[in-house]
């Protein structure tokens, strides 16, 4: 075990390396992003990374705070549903009624890889791999489809 300061240290370190990494990769429009907040300019659709101790997660999560808007945004991601599985490569889970970490209702589309831990340096290069490949096919299809989603911009 960690004390927390030592499991702050740590993940703190693991976001610096990711950073850090990802800034030399631009998006798919060429520009240079922040690829641990990335932002999709629409409100309540958020691309998500986490890594904890016994996993990795890029997820779609959609927290509008009017849940019909947010059962709209969630549809328009179903119209999509195939065409956003082309651009990631594999089928992500969908889970149409969901909770974040503070009990708030929301909807996620997402996807881990098990069995690592941020607390294992080792892990770090699996992780940073995962993590990478799936935020850059992200950013494609946000960059192809984005428009389709405009309509809840100012929702």
């Amino acid at each position: 075990m960690f004390s927390k300061e030592e499991a702050y240290r740590i993940k703190k370190e693991f976001w610096i390396s990711y950073g850090s990494y990802m800034k030399l990769q631009m998006n798919t429009e060429g520009l240079s992003i922040n690829w641990v907040n990335y932002k999709t300019d629409i409100k309540g659709i958020f691309f998500r990374t986490d890594v904890e101790r016994k996993y990795a997660e890029v997820s779609i999560e959609i927290s509008h705070p009017d849940a019909s808007v947010r059962e709209m945004i969630y549809e328009q991601f179903e119209e999509y549903e195939n065409v956003l599985h082309s651009y990631l490569g594999e089928e992500w889970v969908w889970t149409k009624n969901d909770q974040d970490e503070d009990g708030k209702e929301i909807s996620t589309i997402k996807t881990s890889l098990e069995n690592i831990s941020i607390f294992r340096e080792a892990d770090w290069p699996n992780i940073i791999s995962f993590l990478k490949s799936k935020m850059i096919n992200l950013d494609e299809f946000w960059s192809d489809h984005k428009d389709s989603f405009e309509i809840f911009k100012n929702l």
